[in-house]
């Protein structure tokens, strides 16, 4: 019964047109990814917007006060509008890498096959995807950014009129209503200078290191899993500045941040000067934490998902793209 099911659930899989396949496997693979890392996500967060109670805390320490103040629950506050931002963010990322891809190599059909066109297509297709998912970011970062029940115990508020979120529809339709839909893409300048760089790094490294792993072995999970979070950790590091200015942007209607007003590279001079360059790199031992499982389950997932629902590797789904296209281009010749 279970192989009847099994091989059902294939058969529709490969019914299902390639790009939605390529959706499916990249939702699912950055929504469990994301949810695994949760925790480490939080705290990221609170040291990069620097929230007081956390300052010079530390990660156990951070971990100590979230459970005290809040429960279990509490290392996962704003995780709900994380997957819910994540699950389309992935799904558009994956699916626009190879759509973009194959894109260009039907655009180029003499482009070099390397790294430099990973790096092209992975860039275009981190912008695509933050552009599409950026209001949810938002509503992750300032649900995250709340601590619950900090005013009981004593902490300091860096406002003592802080406003509290209720959920992530709540969170919507507050920042909507006092900003409008302008509102809900504050922050977003710094999101695209870091996707566009980090994406396409991600993604040129990941092929780049794949080109020093025996050819016997390029398919093996541990070879990409290897590839896949070196290639993440190298991204992060160079791009991580720009993240940080944009989560102290997100929540600076929230805190008594200075940077009202201002423009990220602007933004990015003023937190170097005011608060020291390195806070520029705060969280970033946690993200280092975070990126080396998020990447491995992500990749495990995602070939996973691949596998299950017959997608194509890129050189065989490249390959069609451009027989297809030669075919449709020759049918007019044919027919006269």
């Amino acid at each position: 019964m279970d192989a009847r099911a099994r091989e059902a659930a294939e058969s529709s899989g490969a019914a299902l047109p390639l790009a939605v396949r390529e959706l499916v496997a990249g939702g699912v693979a950055g929504g469990v990814a994301k949810s695994a890392v949760a925790p480490l996500e939080r705290v990221k967060i609170l040291f990069q917007t620097r929230r007081a109670e956390f300052h010079g805390s530390g990660l156990i320490g951070s971990f100590q006060t979230i459970f005290r103040t809040e429960g279990l629950l509490g290392f996962y506050r704003g995780n709900g509008a994380s997957v819910a931002r994540i699950v389309p963010y992935a799904a558009l990322h994956y699916m626009a890498y190879e759509e973009y891809r194959r894109w260009i190599i039907l655009g180029f059909p003499n482009i070099e096959q390397g790294p430099v066109l990973d790096l092209m297509a992975g860039s275009i297709a981190g912008g695509t995807a933050v552009i599409c998912t950026y209001p949810l970011d938002l509503v992750r970062t300032k649900l995250a950014y709340q601590v619950k029940g900090a005013v009981n115990i004593g902490f300091r508020e860096s406002k003592p009129s802080q406003q509290v979120y209720k959920g992530i529809m709540d969170c919507v339709k507050t920042i909507y209503r006092q900003n409008g839909l302008k509102g809900l893409y504050h922050g977003m300048a710094p999101s695209l200078y870091g996707i566009f760089p980090y994406s396409g790094l991600k993604f040129y490294f990941y092929e780049k290191m794949k080109t020093h792993v025996p050819e016997e072995h390029r398919k093996d999970i541990i070879a990409k899993l290897g590839c896949g979070s070196v290639a993440g950790l190298l991204g992060q590091t160079i791009t991580y500045p720009l993240d940080v200015v944009r989560r102290q942007m997100q929540v600076q209607a929230l805190s008594s941040s200075s940077l009202v007003g201002k423009g990220t590279f602007e933004s990015l001079v003023m937190i170097a000067k005011q608060q020291g360059w390195r806070q520029l790199f705060s969280g970033l031992s946690i993200n280092y934490l975070k990126v080396v499982p998020s990447v491995a389950i992500g990749f495990t997932v995602y070939d996973s998902m691949k596998v299950w629902l017959k997608v194509p590797s890129r050189e065989e789904a490249a390959t069609v793209a451009v027989l297809t296209e030669e075919r449709s281009n020759a049918a007019p010749i044919h027919s006269s």
